[in-house]
């Protein structure tokens, strides 16, 4: 009996943990690797909970000045002579006051407006960290499957390779060729044995730092990604690559913020320079007075403090910001102008290996390998045929990989992801 129930708990928990493992093992798309990257990185979460308190200091920044509340009693005679002719508290002065500051020209309203353009900053600020990050991200996602690639290709040309060598071990069982050929061929099988290894340790590498960034505590054997690994051609000009970055970048978006807040806080400056009256109400009695109330306004002079360091400052802050935009704005321009041109130049390279190199080097290959397998090539010309094959191959990957890392250079230096 209890044999049958282990088998009947055993059918449950195998299906169970199969469904587990393939769930595990489900390449994730770029979509998703972002995705998770967003939701993990701590240098993304930090940047938020920033904004937050960025967020918080807009509620103080606008908060009204708080009344000042004042109780006094005076006069209090505990010394008396006779105190049965005469109580303690026969001259009392009760005495209440309230006064408020009041503060001109636009104060709280410039603190506040000073304080949301800080959080407009941070938010921007934030979406800069974001684009860096999702570079990083991107670029080693791309490293990734080029790793598959190659590991891919690897395979295909190994594979490829033992089939050569078994219908050259069946030639030299019928004597078309001798037994120092055979061993040639096979020796040369270490070549793309040693591609394999190290395609495979490459790869492993690769996914090690995706899931460092993607702050991932998987097992690197469970974690697989899936994409395009291939170049298309694209209609972006430069300067619609340069309108989109002028649109796009969070940075330029700071700097010029950065600006406004600097007038801003000139405003502010100018404003605290001036006179702000408190305004004060009391009651009281005065024996023989029953009750009284008077009031009181207190004005500071200002003779001496007009705030004139800080007017000096916010003024020389505001060109400084000024001189600041301009110079990220000139890096703008400078980075969507390289990227374009590695963009460009990448192309170049690849359109003649995909139209002319990889179909020739095919050909080439398995034109050698039948004209030697029947007699009609030599060893040497068989062995260079392969080799060529296979440097086609891995430079045309490279290339895609190199393709692929300037278009991810691209899409970070325009602020969003022009080609895909």
């Amino acid at each position: 009996m209890l044999r049958e129930c282990r088998r009947v708990f055993a059918c449950f928990l195998i299906p169970a943990g199969l469904s587990n493992l393939c769930w595990a093992q489900k390449p994730l798309t770029w979509e998703e690797v972002r995705e998770r990257f967003r939701m993990n990185n701590p240098a993304l979460i930090a940047g938020r909970a920033l904004i937050e308190e960025s967020r918080a200091a807009e509620i103080t920044a606008y908060l009204r000045p708080n009344p000042e509340f004042t109780a006094t009693v005076d006069q209090i005679n505990p010394f008396t002579p006779n105190p049965t002719a005469y109580t303690p508290f026969a001259q009392t002065l009760p005495f209440v006051s309230t006064t408020y500051l009041h503060e001109r020209q636009h104060k709280r309203e410039l603190r506040r407006d000073s304080a949301r353009l800080a959080t407009q900053i941070s938010t921007t600020d934030q979406a800069d960290l974001e684009r860096q990050l999702t570079f990083n991200l991107r670029d080693a996602f791309i490293r990734t499957l080029q790793a598959k690639s190659v590991l891919q290709l690897a395979r295909e040309n190994l594979g490829y390779y033992d089939h050569v060598i078994d219908v050259n071990r069946e030639r030299f069982k019928a004597g078309d060729i001798s037994r120092a050929d055979l061993m040639r061929v096979e020796l040369q099988r270490v070549q793309f044995e040693s591609d394999l290894v190290n395609a495979e340790v490459n790869l492993r590498t690769a996914k090690i730092a995706l899931l460092a960034l993607m702050n991932e505590r998987l097992p690197v054997d469970a974690f697989d990604i899936t994409g395009d690994f291939d170049f298309h051609e694209s209609s972006l000009r430069l300067e619609d690559a340069r309108r989109a970055a002028l649109e796009a970048r969070p940075d330029l978006q700071s700097a010029t913020t950065a600006i406004e807040k600097a007038q801003t806080d000139n405003r502010l400056a100018w404003a605290n320079g001036s006179a702000d009256p408190t305004f004060g109400v009391d009651v009281a009695r005065n024996p023989p007075i029953q009750a009284y109330v008077g009031f009181s306004v207190t004005v500071p002079l200002r003779i001496f403090d007009k705030n004139q360091g800080e007017k000096a400052r916010t003024s020389i802050e505001i060109g400084r910001s000024e001189r600041l935009r301009e110079a990220v704005l000139a890096g703008i321009y400078r980075d969507v102008d390289s990227a374009y041109a590695s963009v460009e130049s990448v192309r170049t390279l690849l359109r003649p290996y995909r139209d002319n190199y990889l179909p020739q080097a095919t050909e080439i290959r398995d034109t050698v390998s039948f004209a030697y397998q029947n007699g009609g090539a030599s060893l040497l010309e068989f062995l260079d045929a392969q080799k060529s094959y296979r440097d086609v191959q891995l430079n045309y990957r490279n290339l895609i990989g190199s393709y692929l890392s300037a278009v991810n250079q691209l899409n970070l230096a325009v602020g969003r992801e022009v080609i895909p």
